[in-house]
């Protein structure tokens, strides 16, 4: 008796990115109601709950169905824990049209390539964000967090503050913020607290 099909993919939050990877495995045959997905994962993060659940469904006999090897694994040291664990369970692995065959010398070979090339793809991002950022801050344009009260606002609340009528917990309660920011703004302003005062 032949196995089933699962399909796994990981995906983006983007609606589209998802209904194009769920169109891949339908159309390579995986039924609809066994299609695992994982939004927002990254392919370095093992701790993944669709792929784990795809990987509980699979049974030997089987084949696990993904559209991309990257959609599997973004590591070459995952991509081969995965594919060794589904060799020993005897549950054949599909990567798009090509079926992985461990026992095939050019099949093993073509899947360390692709796991290779995945995880240079992650590498080189990685790279080019560090690099990108390092341009951004040379040029005066990364910044920390945005403050959470507005300057007018700020001076608002030190006014308030010297006006000697509100606790610091009044303040944070009156601007929305946690007392540590109503205290950094007095700080930022010179300004000192009484024990009474932030009682």
């Amino acid at each position: 008796m032949s196995g089933i099909s699962i399909g796994y993919a990981r995906c983006s939050t983007d609606k589209q990115d998802f209904e194009a990877n769920r169109q891949i495995l339908l159309d390579l045959g995986v039924p609809d109601d066994r299609i695992y997905v994982d939004h927002a994962y990254s392919g370095t993060n093992r701790a993944r709950p669709g792929l784990d659940q795809a990987l509980a469904a699979v049974r030997p006999g089987d084949t696990l169905v993904v559209p991309k090897l990257d959609r599997l694994a973004r590591s070459v040291p995952d991509a081969r824990q995965i594919g060794d664990s589904l060799v020993e369970r005897r549950i054949r692995l599909q990567l798009g049209t090509m079926t992985y065959d461990p026992a095939d010398p050019m099949g093993k070979m073509f899947f360390n390539i692709l796991a290779t090339l995945a995880e240079f793809e992650v590498d080189l991002l990685r790279m080019r964000t560090r690099e990108g950022m390092a341009i951004a801050k040379a040029k005066g344009k990364l910044k920390g967090r945005a403050p959470k009260l507005s300057p007018t606002r700020q001076a608002h609340l030190r006014k308030l503050h010297a006006a000697g009528e509100h606790t610091i917990a009044e303040l944070a309660e009156l601007f929305e913020v946690s007392r540590p920011t109503v205290y950094r703004v007095l700080e930022r302003a010179g300004a000192t607290t009484s024990t009474a005062d932030a009682a």
